[in-house]
C-alpha cells in the first residue's frame, strides 16, 4: 500500500509539472547523457541575465501592440493552477498572483522564493511578465518555476488581460 501512495504522489507530481510545462525526467536524462564537451555551451546562456526593467522577447513581439482577451486567458491559465491561484493570500507551489501587476518580485509573504527571483529587481509591469512568461528561466536564471513559458504572444497577452481583470 505504502508504494502505491508513492507511485500515486508521483503521478500527480508529474501531472503537475506537465500542466505548467516542466520536463521532470526530459530535463535530467540529456545531461547524464551528454558528453562533457556539452556541458561549457550552456553556461554562456545561464550568465546572460536581463535587464530588471528590459521587456524584449525571443520572438519580436510587444504587450503594446496585443489586444489580450481575458476570457480567452482564464482558458490559458489553467495551466497554471497547478501552482498559482489568484487568490489573496493563497501561495501553493507557487506564489498567489492576485494583484501581481505593480508588485516587486519576490515580496509575498509565507512563500519561499529563490534567490534569483528575489534579487531580480523586477517590478512586475504587465510589459515585463509579458516578457517573462514567453520563458521565465531566461528573464530569472535559477527561478524555481518549473513552467517552459508561452510561446504565444496572443496566450501571454489574454493570460495578462485574465489576471488584470480577475484580481480588481
Amino acid at each position: 500500500m505504502s508504494n502505491l501512495r508513492g507511485y500515486l504522489g508521483l503521478i500527480a507530481l508529474s501531472a503537475a509539472l506537465a500542466a505548467c510545462g516542466g520536463k521532470k525526467e526530459e530535463a535530467a536524462a540529456p545531461a547524464a547523457d551528454a558528453p562533457a564537451a556539452a556541458a561549457p555551451a550552456e553556461a554562456p546562456a545561464a550568465a546572460t541575465k536581463v535587464a530588471a526593467d528590459a521587456v524584449d522577447t525571443l520572438d519580436g513581439t510587444k504587450f503594446a501592440d496585443m489586444k489580450g482577451d481575458a476570457k480567452h486567458g482564464e482558458a490559458i491559465f489553467t495551466q497554471c493552477k497547478a501552482c498559482h491561484v489568484i487568490d489573496p493570500g493563497v501561495n501553493r507551489i507557487g506564489p498567489s498572483l492576485h494583484g501581481i501587476i505593480g508588485r516587486k518580485a519576490g515580496e509575498i509573504a509565507g512563500f519561499a522564493y529563490s534567490s534569483a527571483n528575489k534579487g531580480s529587481g523586477i517590478t512586475w509591469t504587465a510589459e515585463k511578465l509579458y516578457q517573462y512568461l514567453e520563458k521565465p528561466a531566461r528573464v530569472v536564471p535559477g527561478t524555481k518555476m518549473a513552467f517552459a513559458g508561452l510561446p504565444k504572444g496572443q496566450d501571454r497577452a489574454d493570460v495578462i488581460a485574465y489576471l488584470t481583470e480577475a484580481t480588481k
